[in-house]
């Protein structure tokens, strides 16, 4: 599944698929904050982007909750991962935590002049985080984002099911009206 908005000058996209095999300039890994690429989406990074992606996450050192950071890419087809820190569920001001991951995300991206960047659904793993907010609080951030100057012309969510995609996409229904 596959849907794009035009936002000002730029493109808001969700789809559905595997974010480890898309070229865009970079992709957003939901990292903890050690840095450690355990499983789910952190966990396919290393699997199919290498070792080097690891060694460079533990040259940083970690961040904290609602940070990013920047690394390569390995031998995936993106050229730059940026790793942002969301909240687990429960954990206290998840929302306020979410928004600055998003929004961190965007402001990194945007500081290494990259042009397309495709992120997860932040903290919806592992973390636990409801799916229904996740998409509330990202696409807000996005949205908003999109409609100041910005040299971003392509933000896309990538989403793992289809079920996750419908969430997404009816929380931008509503935002779009």
């Amino acid at each position: 599944m596959e849907r794009s908005e035009t936002i000002s000058n730029s493109e808001l996209s969700l789809l559905t698929g595997d974010i480890t095999e898309l070229e865009y300039d970079v992709i957003v890994n939901p990292a903890n904050e050690n840095l450690q690429l355990g499983g789910g989406v952190a966990g396919a990074i290393r699997v199919k982007g290498g070792e080097e992606i690891q060694n460079e996450c533990d040259k940083i050192g970690g961040t904290y909750v609602g940070g990013a950071v920047l690394t390569s890419a390995g031998k995936l087809k993106v050229k730059h991962i940026i790793h942002a820190v969301g909240p687990k569920s429960g954990e206290g001001e998840e929302e306020v935590k979410l928004r600055n991951a998003t929004m961190n995300s965007l402001l990194l991206a945007e500081e290494h002049d990259f042009a397309t960047i495709v992120f997860p659904a932040i903290s919806t793993g592992i973390f636990g985080y409801p799916v229904v907010k996740c998409a509330e609080i990202m696409l807000k951030v996005i949205i908003e984002y999109l409609k100041r100057p910005t040299k971003l012309t392509k933000v896309a969510i990538c989403l793992w099911s289809d079920e996750n995609y419908e969430v997404f996409d009816k929380q931008l229904n509503l935002m779009i009206k």
